[in-house]
């Protein structure tokens, strides 16, 4: 299997990192029918996926990239590098792409493959001096029409998403917080993280740095920029779908109804604006209720970015277990 080993200074500098590259290459996966569209992640799926094909048809060069650098469970590497410090906009990743040369694009292209070691064989489609910018205007246009319109909700499923995972780290070590990332990677303990089922030799990350990046799409990948920078992208979990949990008719009785639906909803993180969206309620509304929930110790909040995130604390998810089992959920909760 494939084993990273991560030791005490490593996990202590680990940290969550949005990259709209990452975002994009999932969302890209999802137009070219590799993996399906979870819910929430995009809106018109038939309609993009309609526009991506007409764009993709005077593409020769492009549909070269997507066959070769999208092959069944392998994705080319260099949309796997993660982001540094100083690449935090779509176009500050993607310049890495466009300042590449095209023969080291070509030959990560060709990896893994009889191209590769062969050198009679030519690959014509590829083979051309503007094989950047040719990649890096069809990775564009998935941003420009799929992700970019719809950036800001994404970015707060994944700043809800990362809260989520200190919250369960805080309480029930990595173990919690990575096992349920991606399929096979689970935390060994000792300083062994399996990343996936492969049998790969042993990764060592000693003096390295590790990121951990949510996207919308159904599955991730793990990336590196050797020697020091290496990266797990994973499905987000939460927000996408715009579920409405029904708080539980007991708990509407005892806390009354419109801080049960609040503290219902917050199974996930979620700012104000959402919970009004999510609700219906007035912005008003949800902050005094939010305060009497905050003084009760139900939830607690945490700043990510610009916004304010609140969840349920520990005793806010005794409470809403111990009300789940009522049946009654007739009432409509009031305003």
């Amino acid at each position: 299997m494939g084993l990273w080993l991560v030791n005490a200074d490593v996990l202590a500098g680990s940290r969550f990192r949005i990259s709209a590259l990452a975002e994009t290459v999932a969302t890209l996966n999802v137009l070219m029918g590799r993996r399906p569209n979870r819910p929430g992640q995009l809106a018109h799926v038939s309609q993009l996926r309609a526009a991506f094909q007409r764009r993709m048809a005077d593409d020769p060069v492009g549909r070269a990239f997507l066959a070769w650098g999208f092959r069944p469970a392998w994705l080319v590497d260099f949309l796997c590098v993660p982001p540094t410090e100083q690449e935090q906009t779509f176009d500050e990743e993607l310049d890495r792409i466009r300042g590449a040369t095209p023969a080291a694009l070509l030959a990560d292209l060709m990896a893994d493959t009889a191209a590769a070691h062969d050198p009679t064989l030519h690959v014509p489609d590829l083979d051309v001096p503007d094989l950047p910018d040719r990649i890096a205007e069809v990775m564009e246009w998935v941003w420009t029409t799929a992700v970019k319109p719809d950036w800001q909700r994404r970015k707060r499923a994944f700043d809800a998403d990362t809260i989520a995972r200190i919250r369960r780290l805080s309480t029930g070590g990595w173990a919690a917080a990575l096992d349920d990332m991606r399929p096979n990677m689970r935390w060994l303990g000792e300083g062994r993280l399996q990343i996936n089922a492969y049998d790969y030799p042993p990764q060592d990350l000693a003096d390295g740095s590790l990121l951990f990046i949510p996207i919308t799409g159904a599955h991730g990948w793990v990336g590196w920029r050797l020697p020091h920078l290496y990266s797990v992208v994973y499905p987000c979990t939460g927000l996408l779908a715009g579920d409405t949990p029904t708080a539980p008719h007991a708990l509407r009785r005892l806390i009354g109804p419109a801080r049960a639906t609040l503290l219902s909803q917050l199974g996930n993180p979620m700012s104000t604006t959402q919970l009004v969206s999510a609700t219906g309620f007035t912005l008003g509304a949800v902050g005094n209720h939010l305060k009497i929930l905050l003084d009760a110790q139900l939830v607690r909040r945490r700043r990510a970015g610009r916004s304010v995130l609140y969840y349920r604390t520990p005793d806010g998810d005794r409470l809403i277990a111990a009300t789940t089992n009522d049946s009654h959920t007739t009432d409509v909760p009031s305003r």
